[in-house]
């Protein structure tokens, strides 16, 4: 789970009037938070919780942290844990490629019971709720069209989940080309895992003519957004607009 840290300055251009914004970080994990309150220290300890779950767990299984591939299920895992092997299950990746939305959704799951709007913000993956539309811009590094569109969110779609994955920014591993695979789903640590699934099979644009049908077959994915250079392809219950 360690990982060099770089200052994530995109997080500086995000606003909201009726929600106050505060940074925790424990070791590798970096959380972007907006509550309805400063909730610096409850965030902090479901940190802590969530991680020793995690380190406990990959301190007696090994291959949780390093298979590139699904592990087996196993009833006596943490249900963070339990999560995690699903949602990779269901993408057929390692079930760490699942970890950062899995972790900003189960810290903001349980914050909701003492804030009524959360965002939860993991390294660009993202767990939301809000009793507004809200609208996220799609980062896609060099590409010409990054930072152009945002996905606007309805509040009927919410809680959600909205997870990115590439091969040419950040510490994602990727074996593909995609400069952005950004996806929506119910479940965030679903959305991580399937990012970086498809990431992995688009090796030349002429896939993203299916990169839907990808997203069908592993289920639970309501829309998204893959970018390759100039060439983009969308698709699902998604609303794209300028920014």
């Amino acid at each position: 789970m360690r990982t060099s840290y770089q200052e994530r300055t995109y997080r500086h251009s995000v606003t909201a009037k009726d929600l106050k914004f505060f940074q925790v970080v424990v070791r590798e994990t970096d959380l972007w938070i907006g509550a309805e309150s400063d909730l610096e220290k409850e965030t902090r300890d479901l940190v802590f919780l969530f991680r020793h779950q995690l380190e406990t767990y990959m301190g007696f299984h090994r291959e949780f942290l390093t298979s590139l591939s699904p592990v087996e299920d196993d009833p006596m895992a943490p249900p963070i844990v339990k999560d995690m092997i699903r949602s990779s299950r269901k993408a057929d990746v390692g079930p760490m490629a699942s970890v950062a939305g899995a972790m900003a959704q189960w810290v903001g799951e349980a914050l909701v019971d003492v804030s009524g709007q959360i965002i939860v913000e993991n390294g660009g993956d993202i767990f939301m709720v809000a009793k507004r539309p809200v609208t996220v811009s799609i980062f896609a590094g060099p590409s010409p069209l990054s930072e152009k569109f945002g996905l606007r969110i309805p509040e009927r779609q919410m809680p959600l989940g909205i997870c990115s994955s590439s091969a040419t920014v950040g510490h994602s591993l990727s074996r593909g080309i995609t400069d952005v695979v950004c996806l929506l789903s119910k479940s965030t640590a679903l959305a991580d895992a399937a990012a970086t699934a498809l990431g992995n099979r688009v090796r030349e644009i002429s896939d993203l003519e299916r990169v839907a049908l990808w997203a069908e077959e592993i289920g639970g994915i309501l829309g998204g957004v893959v970018i390759v250079r100039d060439a983009m392809a969308s698709w699902g219950d998604i609303e794209l607009v300028e920014v």
